[in-house]
Protein backbone atom coordinates (compact mmCIF):
# COMPACT_ATOMS: atom_id res chain seq x y z
CA UNK A 1 0.00 0.00 0.00
CA UNK A 2 2.86 2.24 0.61
CA UNK A 3 3.91 2.29 -2.54
CA UNK A 4 0.53 3.53 -3.73
CA UNK A 5 0.70 6.27 -1.68
CA UNK A 6 2.19 9.09 -3.68
CA UNK A 7 -0.78 8.07 -6.44
CA UNK A 8 -3.39 8.12 -4.55
CA UNK A 9 -2.32 11.20 -2.33
CA UNK A 10 -2.35 13.13 -6.41
CA UNK A 11 -5.34 11.14 -7.15
CA UNK A 12 -7.38 12.86 -4.11
CA UNK A 13 -5.72 16.35 -4.67
CA UNK A 14 -6.98 16.19 -8.30
CA UNK A 15 -10.99 14.59 -7.25
CA UNK A 16 -10.84 17.34 -4.35
CA UNK A 17 -9.63 20.02 -6.32
CA UNK A 18 -11.72 19.43 -9.31
CA UNK A 19 -14.75 18.86 -7.41
CA UNK A 20 -14.15 22.21 -5.58
CA UNK A 21 -13.67 24.07 -8.77
CA UNK A 22 -16.83 22.76 -10.46
CA UNK A 23 -18.95 23.50 -7.50
CA UNK A 24 -17.41 27.35 -7.28
CA UNK A 25 -17.91 27.64 -11.10
CA UNK A 26 -21.60 26.08 -11.19
CA UNK A 27 -22.46 28.66 -7.91
CA UNK A 28 -21.17 31.47 -10.49
CA UNK A 29 -23.35 29.58 -13.32
CA UNK A 30 -26.69 30.08 -11.41
CA UNK A 31 -26.25 33.36 -10.76
CA UNK A 32 -27.26 34.09 -14.13
CA UNK A 33 -29.62 31.46 -14.59
CA UNK A 34 -31.84 34.16 -15.86
CA UNK A 35 -29.46 35.71 -18.58
CA UNK A 36 -29.25 34.92 -21.86
CA UNK A 37 -25.46 33.90 -20.92
CA UNK A 38 -23.17 34.41 -18.29
CA UNK A 39 -20.49 37.35 -18.29
CA UNK A 40 -17.61 34.83 -19.33
CA UNK A 41 -19.36 33.69 -22.03
CA UNK A 42 -20.67 36.59 -23.77
CA UNK A 43 -16.91 37.90 -23.23
CA UNK A 44 -15.84 35.14 -25.18
CA UNK A 45 -18.49 35.61 -28.14
CA UNK A 46 -17.69 39.49 -28.06
CA UNK A 47 -13.87 38.50 -28.73
CA UNK A 48 -14.61 35.68 -31.61
CA UNK A 49 -16.91 38.18 -33.23
CA UNK A 50 -14.43 41.20 -33.14
CA UNK A 51 -11.85 38.71 -34.66
CA UNK A 52 -14.05 37.42 -37.24
CA UNK A 53 -14.99 40.87 -38.07
CA UNK A 54 -11.01 41.80 -38.25
CA UNK A 55 -10.90 38.91 -40.52
CA UNK A 56 -12.95 40.02 -43.30
CA UNK A 57 -16.13 38.18 -41.71
CA UNK A 58 -18.93 40.75 -40.43
CA UNK A 59 -20.36 39.28 -37.28
CA UNK A 60 -23.30 40.52 -35.57
CA UNK A 61 -23.95 39.02 -31.97
CA UNK A 62 -27.72 38.28 -31.59
CA UNK A 63 -28.91 37.12 -28.16
CA UNK A 64 -31.66 34.12 -27.88
CA UNK A 65 -32.81 33.60 -24.60
CA UNK A 66 -34.90 30.81 -25.82
CA UNK A 67 -32.10 28.80 -26.48
CA UNK A 68 -29.47 30.53 -23.51
CA UNK A 69 -27.52 31.39 -26.04
CA UNK A 70 -25.32 34.39 -28.28
CA UNK A 71 -25.99 33.97 -31.96
CA UNK A 72 -23.28 34.52 -34.25
CA UNK A 73 -24.30 35.94 -37.61
CA UNK A 74 -21.69 35.92 -39.81
CA UNK A 75 -21.34 38.12 -43.54
CA UNK A 76 -25.15 37.77 -42.62
CA UNK A 77 -25.99 34.05 -42.08
CA UNK A 78 -26.47 32.59 -38.81
CA UNK A 79 -23.49 30.39 -38.04
CA UNK A 80 -23.28 28.85 -34.87
CA UNK A 81 -24.02 29.74 -31.26
CA UNK A 82 -22.31 30.42 -27.97
CA UNK A 83 -23.49 28.51 -24.94
CA UNK A 84 -21.79 28.23 -21.63
CA UNK A 85 -20.29 25.12 -22.82
CA UNK A 86 -18.40 26.49 -25.57
CA UNK A 87 -16.04 29.07 -23.31
CA UNK A 88 -13.51 26.54 -22.84
CA UNK A 89 -14.13 27.09 -18.47
CA UNK A 90 -15.20 23.67 -17.79
CA UNK A 91 -11.85 22.65 -20.02
CA UNK A 92 -10.04 24.73 -17.37
CA UNK A 93 -10.76 23.61 -14.61
CA UNK A 94 -10.26 19.80 -15.76
CA UNK A 95 -6.56 21.24 -16.43
CA UNK A 96 -6.31 23.47 -13.10
CA UNK A 97 -6.80 20.46 -11.58
CA UNK A 98 -4.37 18.39 -12.76
CA UNK A 99 -1.57 20.99 -12.87
CA UNK A 100 -2.85 21.95 -8.91
CA UNK A 101 -2.36 17.89 -8.13
CA UNK A 102 1.22 17.64 -9.06
CA UNK A 103 2.00 21.08 -7.07
CA UNK A 104 5.05 22.61 -7.11
CA UNK A 105 5.00 25.99 -5.46
CA UNK A 106 4.81 29.03 -7.97
CA UNK A 107 5.15 28.03 -10.45
CA UNK A 108 2.11 25.82 -10.67
CA UNK A 109 -0.07 29.41 -10.77
CA UNK A 110 2.29 30.63 -13.21
CA UNK A 111 1.95 27.26 -15.54
CA UNK A 112 -1.72 27.37 -14.67
CA UNK A 113 -2.53 30.57 -15.92
CA UNK A 114 -0.23 30.40 -18.83
CA UNK A 115 -2.37 27.25 -19.95
CA UNK A 116 -5.50 28.78 -19.50
CA UNK A 117 -4.66 32.10 -21.80
CA UNK A 118 -3.20 29.02 -23.97
CA UNK A 119 -6.63 27.47 -23.74
CA UNK A 120 -8.65 30.41 -24.29
CA UNK A 121 -6.53 31.65 -27.28
CA UNK A 122 -7.28 28.26 -28.54
CA UNK A 123 -10.96 28.31 -27.99
CA UNK A 124 -11.37 31.71 -29.61
CA UNK A 125 -9.56 30.60 -32.71
CA UNK A 126 -11.36 27.27 -32.74
CA UNK A 127 -14.86 28.97 -32.84
CA UNK A 128 -13.83 31.66 -35.30
CA UNK A 129 -12.63 28.64 -37.67
CA UNK A 130 -16.23 26.65 -36.61
CA UNK A 131 -18.05 29.75 -37.57
CA UNK A 132 -15.77 30.22 -41.21
CA UNK A 133 -16.40 26.33 -41.98
CA UNK A 134 -20.16 26.93 -41.28
CA UNK A 135 -20.56 29.60 -43.68
CA UNK A 136 -18.19 28.64 -46.38
CA UNK A 137 -18.20 24.55 -46.30
CA UNK A 138 -20.94 23.68 -44.91
CA UNK A 139 -20.72 20.16 -45.65
CA UNK A 140 -17.75 19.73 -43.31
CA UNK A 141 -19.90 21.50 -40.46
CA UNK A 142 -20.36 18.11 -37.89
CA UNK A 143 -17.22 16.47 -38.65
CA UNK A 144 -15.69 20.37 -37.87
CA UNK A 145 -17.92 20.64 -34.67
CA UNK A 146 -18.08 17.19 -33.26
CA UNK A 147 -14.90 15.56 -34.26
CA UNK A 148 -11.94 18.31 -35.22
CA UNK A 149 -12.45 21.29 -33.02
CA UNK A 150 -13.11 19.02 -29.90
CA UNK A 151 -10.12 17.35 -30.66
CA UNK A 152 -8.19 20.68 -31.02
CA UNK A 153 -9.50 21.97 -27.36
CA UNK A 154 -8.81 18.10 -25.56
CA UNK A 155 -5.45 17.71 -27.58
CA UNK A 156 -4.45 21.50 -26.14
CA UNK A 157 -4.59 19.73 -22.57
CA UNK A 158 -3.33 16.95 -23.13
CA UNK A 159 0.26 18.31 -24.64
CA UNK A 160 0.21 20.88 -21.56
CA UNK A 161 -0.18 18.25 -19.04
CA UNK A 162 2.54 16.14 -20.65
CA UNK A 163 4.58 19.03 -20.35
CA UNK A 164 3.87 19.88 -16.98
CA UNK A 165 4.30 15.99 -16.25
CA UNK A 166 7.46 16.12 -18.41
CA UNK A 167 9.53 19.30 -17.07
CA UNK A 168 8.02 20.70 -13.64
CA UNK A 169 6.57 18.12 -11.93
CA UNK A 170 8.88 15.36 -12.04
CA UNK A 171 11.44 17.49 -11.97
CA UNK A 172 13.44 17.01 -8.29
CA UNK A 173 13.65 20.94 -7.10
CA UNK A 174 17.63 21.71 -6.60
CA UNK A 175 18.23 22.74 -2.56
CA UNK A 176 22.03 23.76 -3.38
Amino acid sequence: MKDFLPVLKILLRFVVIYIVLVLLYQFYLNSYENEVVDPFTRWVAKQVASLQNVLGFPTVLVDSMKLHSVLFQTSGKFTTRMVEGCNVFSVAILFSAFIFAFYKGTKTFLFSIGGIILLHILNVSRIVLLNIIFLKYPQYERIGHNYLFPAIIYGGVVILWLIWIQFFALKKDDKS
